[in-house]
């Protein structure tokens, strides 16, 4: 059997880090780690090629080659992945689909063959023994919520490495909280699911042995959900692995803001290098964090737990939601506000959407709220519901809030202020002695794009070189990366605020 994996590419927006990746000669910013874990759970004896659209071109020829075109993504990847089913269906190969997208949507295709819904380590088992036997089925679906410690190693030969800024790899599934707008535990639960260290440490071994010595991303939705083993079992693991390999890679994840409350497991994470964690902020309304369930926000003083993991070596991105039904017309300066003190340079805010399945979208239905289906993309023009507030005061407050966010002088401050809280303790923090020649590279390009070329801007981006060097010369690095990260955010947010502008359509 010959299979085309194929991963469709990703719009532009936030986390696509787009203009960002012509800085450091990259072509995307993660790989498809889904897809290369499929491939391993494959037939040894099956050839396999994988096809990453974020990176290269699919062609006929590709599809042609299969027996079977796999395909699977997230739902911000719909429109790409409905191309390539088009494109699969117009050569005559079979097309075999799973992932979030699909099992979330799976009404929302046709031309696909079969279905292979949930989670793969059950259904991808079943589409397999009845391949083999000749009568593959249109869909296999299961509610269980499998046991992960027998899922393999991603097939990581299938790619090059050297086009993806980061490597991943996944240690759990499901999280602990029922956030009302959040598809994580439909999908994968609310009882976090492990793999044994042991996985772990093979997995990181792996990286090393292929070469990679880099950024590798714990794609965890909540990676603290359960504490008491990673304090336990796998921070210690990975700390004396660290160390035993001279700390090739640094490490980040995603958490919630209560990481900020366990004070060893911070000084753990760090110790085990661990420099960035995703936090969902989602708002400072205390009465919208009540509305959407997200408990371990409330009765604290957010900007505080912010500094508190900064002040631990980290490196806090920030997700934040506008749209809410108990938003007032003050949450986006308050918005504003918040972001620029909490110095969360990476600050990706969005409107609230509802996707299929959670408690939201159930609401919202039985409210008779719905209008149209949810895009995945969190930077989006699109509302899949009615909101409470007067429909083009959210839009023109939500335009307001990214434009001065991500204006030159708020970015920067931003920097300033997350650099004045940054204590960096682990082995390969962003500093001097992380140079290579990819980074110097990369320095001269920003000094043209931002430094010297555009018409605004440039002051401002000097100033904060300068005060980086006399103030905090160990974090130049970290000004520089952030710098280009700040490039990407205002493209991004200038392509949206124009369609925007243009659009008749809200």
């Amino acid at each position: 059997m010959k299979v085309l994996l194929v991963y469709p590419s990703y719009p532009d927006t936030f986390w696509s880090f787009k203009h960002a990746l012509p800085f450091v000669s990259k072509q995307a910013a993660f790989p498809p780690l889904g897809l290369l874990t499929i491939a391993a759970m494959l037939p040894e004896e099956w050839q396999k090629k994988l096809v990453d659209m974020n990176v290269t071109h699919l062609s006929d020829k590709d599809i042609k080659w299969a027996d079977y075109v796999f395909i699977s993504g997230m739902v911000v990847q719909r429109k790409s992945a409905k191309n390539v089913i088009k494109k699969c269906n117009r050569l005559k190969t079979p097309v075999v689909v799973g992932g979030p997208l699909f099992t979330e949507e799976p009404n929302e295709f046709g031309g696909v063959d079969h279905f292979v819904l949930n989670e793969s380590e059950v259904t991808l088992p079943m589409f397999l023994a009845d391949l083999e036997k000749g009568t593959p089925k249109p869909r296999y679906t299961s509610g269980q919520k499998p046991d992960i410690t027998s899922t393999p190693i991603p097939m990581w030969d299938l790619i090059d490495m050297s086009k993806y800024i980061s490597m991943s790899l996944q240690y759990s599934r499901g999280c602990p909280y029922d956030c009302e707008f959040c598809d994580i535990t439909v999908l994968n639960g609310r009882v976090p699911r492990t793999k044994t260290k042991e996985q772990v440490l093979a997995e990181l071994e792996t990286l090393y042995q292929s070469g990679w010595r880099d950024n590798v991303f714990i794609v965890d939705d909540n990676f603290i959900g359960n504490k008491r083993k990673l304090k336990a079992e796998i921070i210690p693991a990975i700390a004396r692995w660290m160390v035993e390999h001279r700390f090739p890679f640094s490490l980040f994840t995603e958490a919630t803001i209560n990481l900020a409350d366990d004070e060893v497991l911070m000084e753990m994470m760090a110790k085990a290098n661990f420099n960035t964690v995703f936090i969902g902020i989602e708002t400072p309304n205390e009465a919208s964090l009540i509305e959407c369930g997200k408990s371990h926000n409330r009765n604290r003083d957010l900007i505080a737990a912010v500094k508190k993991i900064q002040n631990h070596g980290f490196q806090v991105h920030g997700g934040f939601i506008i749209g809410f039904d108990n938003d007032p017309i003050s949450i986006f300066d308050n918005q504003i506000d918040f972001i620029q003190k909490s110095g969360i340079a990476t600050a990706m805010v969005g409107l609230l959407n509802a996707p299929v399945g959670t408690k939201l979208y159930k609401r919202l239905e039985k409210e008779k709220r719905l209008v149209e289906s949810f895009s995945g993309d969190n930077l989006d023009l699109s509302i899949n519901f009615v909101p409470k507030m007067e429909k083009q005061a959210l839009i023109s407050g939500y335009k307001r809030v990214l434009n001065t966010i991500y204006s030159y002088k708020n970015y920067y401050d931003r920097i300033i202020t997350f650099i004045e809280s940054y204590r960096p303790k682990g082995k390969t923090k962003v500093t001097l002695s992380t140079f290579k020649w990819s980074n110097l590279r990369a320095f001269f390009k920003l000094i043209w794009h931002v430094g010297l070329k555009p018409k605004e801007g440039k002051r401002m981006f000097w100033d904060l070189l300068g005060w980086t060097m006399i103030k905090h010369p160990g974090a130049m690095f970290l000004a520089v990366m952030l710098s280009i990260y700040g490039f990407h955010f205002r493209k991004v947010v200038e392509n949206y605020t124009q369609l925007l502008s243009t659009s008749t359509t809200l």
